[in-house]
Protein backbone atom coordinates (compact mmCIF):
# COMPACT_ATOMS: atom_id res chain seq x y z
CA UNK A 1 0.00 0.00 0.00
CA UNK A 2 1.36 3.42 -0.79
CA UNK A 3 0.92 5.36 2.74
CA UNK A 4 1.45 8.66 1.59
CA UNK A 5 -1.59 8.12 -0.86
CA UNK A 6 -4.13 11.51 -0.49
CA UNK A 7 -1.19 13.98 0.97
CA UNK A 8 -0.79 15.73 -1.99
CA UNK A 9 -4.54 16.04 -2.33
CA UNK A 10 -5.58 17.07 1.16
CA UNK A 11 -2.59 19.48 1.98
CA UNK A 12 -4.27 22.41 1.31
CA UNK A 13 -7.16 21.31 3.64
CA UNK A 14 -5.82 19.69 6.09
CA UNK A 15 -5.62 22.81 8.48
CA UNK A 16 -9.36 22.61 8.39
CA UNK A 17 -9.29 18.99 8.83
CA UNK A 18 -7.32 18.91 12.41
CA UNK A 19 -8.71 21.83 13.98
CA UNK A 20 -10.41 20.87 17.69
CA UNK A 21 -13.30 22.11 19.30
CA UNK A 22 -13.03 24.82 21.88
CA UNK A 23 -12.62 22.33 24.89
CA UNK A 24 -15.21 23.27 27.85
CA UNK A 25 -13.28 21.43 30.87
CA UNK A 26 -16.56 20.55 32.87
CA UNK A 27 -16.74 16.94 34.38
CA UNK A 28 -17.50 14.33 32.32
CA UNK A 29 -21.44 13.34 33.60
CA UNK A 30 -21.87 9.79 31.54
CA UNK A 31 -23.32 8.05 34.40
CA UNK A 32 -23.84 4.09 34.14
CA UNK A 33 -26.80 3.20 31.95
CA UNK A 34 -25.92 5.99 29.26
CA UNK A 35 -25.49 5.48 25.84
CA UNK A 36 -23.69 7.63 23.72
CA UNK A 37 -24.54 8.18 20.13
CA UNK A 38 -23.98 10.52 17.69
CA UNK A 39 -27.45 12.61 18.71
CA UNK A 40 -25.63 13.26 22.01
CA UNK A 41 -22.25 13.12 21.58
CA UNK A 42 -21.89 17.03 22.53
CA UNK A 43 -23.38 16.21 26.19
CA UNK A 44 -20.47 13.92 26.87
CA UNK A 45 -17.51 15.11 24.66
CA UNK A 46 -15.37 15.85 27.84
CA UNK A 47 -15.70 11.89 28.25
CA UNK A 48 -13.29 12.34 25.47
CA UNK A 49 -9.69 12.74 24.71
CA UNK A 50 -9.45 16.16 21.98
CA UNK A 51 -8.30 13.30 19.55
CA UNK A 52 -11.22 11.18 19.59
CA UNK A 53 -13.71 14.69 19.94
CA UNK A 54 -12.47 15.19 16.69
CA UNK A 55 -13.65 11.87 15.13
CA UNK A 56 -17.07 13.00 16.79
CA UNK A 57 -17.06 16.15 14.73
CA UNK A 58 -16.62 14.41 11.50
CA UNK A 59 -14.63 16.80 9.94
CA UNK A 60 -11.85 14.73 9.05
CA UNK A 61 -12.04 11.84 6.46
CA UNK A 62 -11.33 9.04 9.74
CA UNK A 63 -15.11 9.60 11.68
CA UNK A 64 -17.13 8.01 14.19
CA UNK A 65 -19.39 5.66 12.32
CA UNK A 66 -23.19 6.95 11.99
CA UNK A 67 -24.37 3.51 14.41
CA UNK A 68 -21.58 4.29 16.86
CA UNK A 69 -23.21 3.13 20.21
CA UNK A 70 -20.51 3.32 23.96
CA UNK A 71 -22.45 2.12 26.41
CA UNK A 72 -21.41 3.08 29.92
CA UNK A 73 -21.14 1.11 32.99
CA UNK A 74 -20.37 1.08 36.42
CA UNK A 75 -16.94 1.84 37.56
CA UNK A 76 -14.19 -0.98 38.63
CA UNK A 77 -12.06 -1.01 41.23
CA UNK A 78 -8.68 -2.57 41.64
CA UNK A 79 -5.82 -2.26 44.00
CA UNK A 80 -2.70 -2.72 43.89
CA UNK A 81 -0.44 -5.68 44.84
CA UNK A 82 0.45 -5.95 48.72
CA UNK A 83 3.91 -6.36 47.44
CA UNK A 84 3.44 -3.20 45.29
CA UNK A 85 2.01 -1.11 47.69
CA UNK A 86 5.20 -2.30 50.05
CA UNK A 87 7.47 -0.95 47.53
CA UNK A 88 5.91 2.18 47.29
CA UNK A 89 5.73 2.64 51.08
CA UNK A 90 9.30 1.91 51.92
CA UNK A 91 10.66 4.01 49.04
CA UNK A 92 7.92 6.51 47.54
CA UNK A 93 9.51 10.02 47.89
CA UNK A 94 13.23 8.86 47.77
CA UNK A 95 13.88 9.44 43.90
CA UNK A 96 14.80 12.80 42.36
CA UNK A 97 15.09 14.44 39.12
CA UNK A 98 18.47 16.05 38.42
CA UNK A 99 18.50 18.53 35.31
CA UNK A 100 21.34 18.25 33.49
CA UNK A 101 23.26 21.25 31.71
CA UNK A 102 21.41 20.01 28.49
CA UNK A 103 17.80 20.15 29.68
CA UNK A 104 17.75 16.57 30.52
CA UNK A 105 16.87 14.76 33.37
CA UNK A 106 18.87 12.07 35.53
CA UNK A 107 16.69 9.88 37.24
CA UNK A 108 18.74 9.02 40.97
CA UNK A 109 17.54 7.12 44.11
CA UNK A 110 14.87 5.32 42.74
CA UNK A 111 14.24 1.22 44.09
CA UNK A 112 10.95 -0.06 43.13
CA UNK A 113 7.12 0.91 42.69
CA UNK A 114 6.41 4.37 41.45
CA UNK A 115 9.31 7.27 41.48
CA UNK A 116 6.90 9.51 42.47
CA UNK A 117 4.01 8.40 43.96
CA UNK A 118 2.55 11.81 44.82
CA UNK A 119 3.35 13.80 41.68
CA UNK A 120 3.32 17.72 42.58
CA UNK A 121 5.32 21.09 42.57
CA UNK A 122 6.86 22.45 39.09
CA UNK A 123 8.31 19.09 37.91
CA UNK A 124 4.86 17.57 38.13
CA UNK A 125 4.21 16.73 34.72
CA UNK A 126 7.98 14.79 34.41
CA UNK A 127 7.44 13.18 37.30
CA UNK A 128 4.18 11.86 36.07
CA UNK A 129 5.88 10.79 32.74
CA UNK A 130 8.78 8.74 35.12
CA UNK A 131 5.30 6.91 36.89
CA UNK A 132 4.37 5.57 33.39
CA UNK A 133 7.62 4.31 32.20
CA UNK A 134 8.16 2.81 35.44
CA UNK A 135 4.41 2.09 36.07
CA UNK A 136 3.27 -1.79 37.84
CA UNK A 137 3.48 -4.46 35.51
CA UNK A 138 4.72 -7.57 35.28
CA UNK A 139 8.57 -8.57 34.95
CA UNK A 140 7.68 -10.34 31.90
CA UNK A 141 4.76 -10.38 28.92
CA UNK A 142 5.22 -12.75 26.24
CA UNK A 143 3.01 -13.97 22.98
CA UNK A 144 3.89 -17.13 21.23
CA UNK A 145 1.86 -19.46 19.11
CA UNK A 146 1.86 -21.92 20.95
CA UNK A 147 1.85 -19.67 24.78
CA UNK A 148 -0.59 -16.86 24.67
CA UNK A 149 -0.68 -15.70 21.70
CA UNK A 150 1.29 -13.57 18.51
CA UNK A 151 -0.03 -9.80 18.04
CA UNK A 152 -1.59 -9.23 14.92
CA UNK A 153 -0.77 -6.17 13.39
CA UNK A 154 -3.86 -5.00 10.92
CA UNK A 155 -3.02 -1.86 8.88
CA UNK A 156 -5.56 0.11 6.71
CA UNK A 157 -5.93 2.70 4.43
CA UNK A 158 -8.36 4.70 3.15
CA UNK A 159 -9.93 2.46 0.06
CA UNK A 160 -10.42 -0.24 3.03
CA UNK A 161 -7.56 -2.14 1.93
CA UNK A 162 -6.07 -3.75 4.96
CA UNK A 163 -2.93 -5.84 5.63
CA UNK A 164 -2.00 -8.37 8.84
CA UNK A 165 1.51 -9.35 10.41
CA UNK A 166 1.33 -11.38 13.44
CA UNK A 167 4.16 -10.74 15.75
CA UNK A 168 5.05 -12.60 18.74
CA UNK A 169 6.68 -10.70 21.77
CA UNK A 170 8.38 -10.73 24.87
CA UNK A 171 9.01 -7.78 27.30
CA UNK A 172 10.94 -8.09 30.20
CA UNK A 173 11.74 -6.14 33.14
CA UNK A 174 15.17 -6.95 34.36
CA UNK A 175 16.04 -3.99 37.13
CA UNK A 176 13.57 -2.16 40.38
CA UNK A 177 11.48 -5.23 40.17
CA UNK A 178 8.75 -4.89 43.31
CA UNK A 179 8.24 -8.39 43.64
CA UNK A 180 10.18 -9.84 45.99
CA UNK A 181 9.82 -13.43 44.42
CA UNK A 182 11.90 -11.96 41.14
CA UNK A 183 15.08 -10.78 41.49
CA UNK A 184 15.23 -7.11 42.23
CA UNK A 185 17.71 -6.46 39.30
CA UNK A 186 17.73 -9.71 37.24
CA UNK A 187 21.64 -11.25 37.23
CA UNK A 188 21.37 -11.41 33.37
CA UNK A 189 20.61 -7.54 33.34
CA UNK A 190 24.03 -6.32 32.60
CA UNK A 191 23.01 -2.50 33.18
CA UNK A 192 19.74 -3.12 31.29
CA UNK A 193 16.26 -2.23 33.25
CA UNK A 194 14.08 -3.11 30.16
CA UNK A 195 13.93 -4.95 26.70
CA UNK A 196 11.21 -5.52 24.56
CA UNK A 197 11.64 -7.85 21.94
CA UNK A 198 9.23 -8.53 18.90
CA UNK A 199 9.50 -11.58 16.23
CA UNK A 200 7.63 -11.46 12.21
CA UNK A 201 5.53 -14.72 12.68
CA UNK A 202 3.32 -13.99 9.53
CA UNK A 203 2.95 -13.74 6.48
CA UNK A 204 5.73 -15.87 5.60
CA UNK A 205 8.05 -13.86 3.46
CA UNK A 206 8.83 -11.67 6.56
CA UNK A 207 9.19 -14.55 8.95
CA UNK A 208 11.94 -13.99 11.52
CA UNK A 209 12.54 -10.54 11.16
CA UNK A 210 12.81 -9.64 14.91
CA UNK A 211 13.42 -6.28 16.76
CA UNK A 212 15.09 -5.89 20.04
CA UNK A 213 14.80 -2.74 22.36
CA UNK A 214 17.07 -2.05 25.52
CA UNK A 215 16.77 0.42 27.80
CA UNK A 216 19.29 0.89 30.31
CA UNK A 217 19.24 1.47 34.40
CA UNK A 218 21.61 4.74 33.59
CA UNK A 219 18.59 6.46 32.27
CA UNK A 220 20.08 9.06 30.32
CA UNK A 221 22.41 6.01 27.98
CA UNK A 222 20.65 5.95 25.14
CA UNK A 223 18.09 3.30 24.47
CA UNK A 224 20.03 0.10 22.28
CA UNK A 225 18.26 -0.95 19.08
CA UNK A 226 18.78 -3.65 17.10
CA UNK A 227 17.02 -5.61 14.23
CA UNK A 228 17.56 -8.99 12.84
CA UNK A 229 17.52 -9.13 8.85
CA UNK A 230 16.38 -13.21 8.17
CA UNK A 231 17.51 -12.93 4.13
CA UNK A 232 21.06 -11.73 5.58
CA UNK A 233 21.24 -13.94 8.47
CA UNK A 234 22.94 -11.34 10.57
CA UNK A 235 22.16 -8.81 13.30
CA UNK A 236 21.98 -4.52 12.51
CA UNK A 237 21.94 -2.49 14.94
CA UNK A 238 19.82 1.14 14.35
CA UNK A 239 20.84 4.83 14.89
CA UNK A 240 19.38 6.38 17.27
CA UNK A 241 17.15 8.13 14.94
CA UNK A 242 15.26 4.86 14.20
CA UNK A 243 13.62 5.92 17.29
CA UNK A 244 11.10 7.45 14.66
CA UNK A 245 11.06 4.67 11.74
CA UNK A 246 7.76 2.85 11.60
CA UNK A 247 7.93 -0.11 13.15
CA UNK A 248 7.53 -3.52 11.94
CA UNK A 249 5.48 -1.63 9.01
CA UNK A 250 2.51 -0.23 11.16
CA UNK A 251 1.97 3.46 12.41
CA UNK A 252 3.49 3.09 15.25
CA UNK A 253 7.14 4.05 15.77
CA UNK A 254 9.46 2.49 18.60
CA UNK A 255 8.36 5.35 20.81
CA UNK A 256 5.05 4.43 20.50
CA UNK A 257 6.04 1.00 21.25
CA UNK A 258 5.03 0.19 24.46
CA UNK A 259 0.90 0.67 24.41
CA UNK A 260 1.84 3.95 24.77
CA UNK A 261 4.58 6.39 24.88
CA UNK A 262 7.97 4.18 25.02
CA UNK A 263 10.95 7.50 24.96
CA UNK A 264 11.46 6.82 28.91
CA UNK A 265 12.15 9.34 31.32
CA UNK A 266 15.17 11.47 30.86
CA UNK A 267 15.29 13.41 27.19
CA UNK A 268 11.49 14.26 27.34
CA UNK A 269 9.93 16.95 29.32
CA UNK A 270 6.12 16.44 30.88
CA UNK A 271 3.91 19.23 31.86
CA UNK A 272 1.03 18.73 33.47
CA UNK A 273 -2.39 20.23 31.49
CA UNK A 274 -5.29 19.40 33.48
CA UNK A 275 -7.29 16.66 35.65
CA UNK A 276 -10.07 14.81 33.78
CA UNK A 277 -12.45 11.95 33.75
CA UNK A 278 -12.61 9.70 30.44
CA UNK A 279 -14.62 6.86 29.35
CA UNK A 280 -12.00 4.02 29.72
CA UNK A 281 -12.64 0.93 28.07
CA UNK A 282 -11.11 -1.85 31.26
CA UNK A 283 -13.41 -5.04 30.64
CA UNK A 284 -12.66 -6.07 26.69
CA UNK A 285 -14.33 -8.64 25.23
CA UNK A 286 -11.15 -9.92 23.75
CA UNK A 287 -12.94 -12.28 21.69
CA UNK A 288 -14.16 -9.46 20.07
CA UNK A 289 -11.28 -7.08 19.86
CA UNK A 290 -9.63 -10.50 17.88
CA UNK A 291 -12.63 -10.74 15.02
CA UNK A 292 -10.90 -8.44 12.97
CA UNK A 293 -12.74 -6.57 10.70
CA UNK A 294 -16.09 -8.17 12.06
CA UNK A 295 -16.64 -6.60 15.44
CA UNK A 296 -14.48 -3.39 13.85
CA UNK A 297 -17.57 -0.66 13.47
CA UNK A 298 -17.00 1.52 10.04
CA UNK A 299 -14.39 2.65 8.07
CA UNK A 300 -12.96 3.80 11.44
CA UNK A 301 -12.79 0.69 13.30
CA UNK A 302 -14.19 1.73 16.49
CA UNK A 303 -15.16 -0.96 19.45
CA UNK A 304 -18.60 -2.08 19.15
CA UNK A 305 -21.12 -2.77 21.78
CA UNK A 306 -20.12 -6.25 22.03
CA UNK A 307 -16.70 -5.32 23.04
CA UNK A 308 -17.80 -4.20 26.78
CA UNK A 309 -19.31 -1.43 29.08
CA UNK A 310 -16.86 1.34 29.06
CA UNK A 311 -16.27 3.64 32.84
CA UNK A 312 -15.56 6.57 34.05
CA UNK A 313 -12.20 7.09 35.45
CA UNK A 314 -9.68 10.28 36.41
CA UNK A 315 -6.80 10.64 33.96
CA UNK A 316 -3.74 12.62 34.49
CA UNK A 317 -3.53 15.14 31.02
CA UNK A 318 0.21 16.18 30.21
CA UNK A 319 2.01 17.47 27.35
CA UNK A 320 5.27 15.61 26.66
CA UNK A 321 8.28 16.91 24.81
CA UNK A 322 12.09 16.27 23.87
CA UNK A 323 13.69 18.19 25.64
CA UNK A 324 14.67 21.16 23.53
CA UNK A 325 18.27 20.72 22.94
CA UNK A 326 17.56 16.95 21.49
CA UNK A 327 14.66 18.49 19.24
CA UNK A 328 15.88 18.93 16.06
CA UNK A 329 15.35 15.71 14.18
CA UNK A 330 12.81 14.07 16.14
CA UNK A 331 9.49 12.96 14.65
CA UNK A 332 6.78 14.18 16.84
CA UNK A 333 6.54 17.93 18.31
CA UNK A 334 4.13 17.11 21.14
CA UNK A 335 2.29 13.95 22.55
CA UNK A 336 -0.38 14.66 24.56
CA UNK A 337 -1.11 12.17 26.85
CA UNK A 338 -4.15 10.81 29.34
CA UNK A 339 -3.43 8.90 31.97
CA UNK A 340 -5.08 6.52 34.41
CA UNK A 341 -4.32 8.31 37.73
CA UNK A 342 -4.45 4.59 39.53
CA UNK A 343 -2.09 2.73 37.39
CA UNK A 344 -0.39 5.35 35.25
CA UNK A 345 -1.29 3.71 31.94
CA UNK A 346 -1.84 5.81 28.90
CA UNK A 347 -5.14 5.51 27.63
CA UNK A 348 -5.67 8.01 24.91
CA UNK A 349 -2.94 10.13 23.33
CA UNK A 350 -2.90 13.43 20.34
CA UNK A 351 0.32 13.40 18.70
CA UNK A 352 1.80 16.37 17.05
CA UNK A 353 4.36 16.50 13.89
CA UNK A 354 7.48 18.87 14.42
CA UNK A 355 5.38 21.58 13.13
CA UNK A 356 2.62 21.55 16.11
CA UNK A 357 0.21 19.80 12.96
CA UNK A 358 -2.18 16.93 14.61
CA UNK A 359 -0.84 13.63 13.17
CA UNK A 360 -2.42 10.76 14.78
CA UNK A 361 -4.73 10.42 17.00
CA UNK A 362 -3.84 6.92 19.63
CA UNK A 363 -6.37 5.11 21.69
CA UNK A 364 -6.22 1.98 24.12
CA UNK A 365 -7.90 -0.51 25.50
CA UNK A 366 -7.54 -3.07 28.12
CA UNK A 367 -8.94 -6.43 30.43
CA UNK A 368 -8.49 -7.02 33.48
CA UNK A 369 -6.55 -9.96 34.07
CA UNK A 370 -4.32 -12.19 36.23
CA UNK A 371 -1.10 -10.51 36.68
CA UNK A 372 1.64 -13.46 37.20
CA UNK A 373 -0.84 -15.68 38.21
CA UNK A 374 -1.55 -14.35 41.34
CA UNK A 375 -3.56 -10.88 41.30
CA UNK A 376 -6.19 -9.67 39.19
CA UNK A 377 -5.49 -6.20 37.91
CA UNK A 378 -6.37 -3.52 35.41
CA UNK A 379 -5.15 -4.42 32.15
CA UNK A 380 -3.32 -7.35 32.99
CA UNK A 381 -5.86 -9.55 30.81
CA UNK A 382 -4.90 -8.27 27.65
CA UNK A 383 -4.61 -4.64 25.50
CA UNK A 384 -5.68 -2.92 21.86
CA UNK A 385 -3.83 0.16 20.80
CA UNK A 386 -4.86 2.15 17.21
CA UNK A 387 -3.19 4.55 15.71
CA UNK A 388 -5.27 6.25 13.21
CA UNK A 389 -3.00 8.53 10.85
CA UNK A 390 -5.29 11.71 10.25
CA UNK A 391 -2.56 13.54 7.75
CA UNK A 392 -2.43 10.27 5.38
CA UNK A 393 -5.06 8.55 6.26
CA UNK A 394 -3.76 5.56 7.24
CA UNK A 395 -4.72 2.98 10.62
CA UNK A 396 -2.98 0.13 12.72
CA UNK A 397 -5.00 -1.75 14.86
CA UNK A 398 -2.70 -4.03 17.25
CA UNK A 399 -3.93 -6.27 19.87
CA UNK A 400 -2.48 -8.93 22.02
CA UNK A 401 -5.41 -11.14 21.74
CA UNK A 402 -5.38 -12.81 18.59
CA UNK A 403 -7.94 -13.96 16.52
CA UNK A 404 -8.44 -16.54 19.30
CA UNK A 405 -9.06 -14.05 21.87
CA UNK A 406 -6.58 -15.37 24.26
CA UNK A 407 -5.42 -13.40 27.15
CA UNK A 408 -2.24 -12.07 28.53
CA UNK A 409 0.61 -14.60 29.85
CA UNK A 410 2.49 -13.05 32.22
CA UNK A 411 5.51 -13.78 34.69
CA UNK A 412 5.89 -16.92 35.88
CA UNK A 413 2.95 -18.08 33.69
CA UNK A 414 5.36 -17.73 30.55
CA UNK A 415 6.75 -21.25 29.39
CA UNK A 416 10.10 -21.52 30.37
CA UNK A 417 11.36 -21.51 26.89
CA UNK A 418 10.46 -17.96 26.62
CA UNK A 419 11.79 -17.19 30.05
CA UNK A 420 15.30 -16.54 28.73
CA UNK A 421 17.45 -13.04 29.13
CA UNK A 422 19.85 -13.84 26.92
CA UNK A 423 17.73 -14.85 23.88
CA UNK A 424 14.96 -12.17 23.90
CA UNK A 425 16.89 -9.26 26.13
CA UNK A 426 20.27 -9.62 24.45
CA UNK A 427 21.85 -8.99 20.88
CA UNK A 428 23.20 -12.46 21.27
CA UNK A 429 19.49 -13.78 21.36
CA UNK A 430 18.86 -12.70 18.02
CA UNK A 431 21.66 -14.74 16.44
CA UNK A 432 19.73 -18.12 17.77
CA UNK A 433 16.98 -16.53 15.31
CA UNK A 434 16.75 -19.42 12.38
CA UNK A 435 19.23 -22.04 13.38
Amino acid sequence: MNRSRGWGIFAIVLGALIAFPALALADCDAKPGTVITKQNWMQYKDCFSEGVQYFWQGAGFWKMPDDVEIHVGPQHHWEYPKEFTEANEKYGGQARLVPQANGEYQLENYIAGFPFPDPSGPEKGTEIAANVTYRLQSFLYAGFPDNGSAAPFYTKDRFNNWNQETVDFDYRQLAYNWDPAVPRVDPNAAGAWYSEWLMVETPEQSRYTADLTIFWQDNLKDESNYVFIPALRRTLRLATSARCAPLLGSDMTHDDQRVGWNGGVGKFNGKFIRDQNLLELTMMNLKETGNFPGSYDGTLGWPKPSWGDWEVRPVDVIDVQRVPSMQAGYCYGKRRMYIDKQFYQTMSEDLYDSNMKLWKVVWMGLDEGMLDGKWKEFGAGGIIETYWDVQNDHVSYVTSAGREGKPFITGVMVKPQYNDVVKYSTPAGLAQLMR
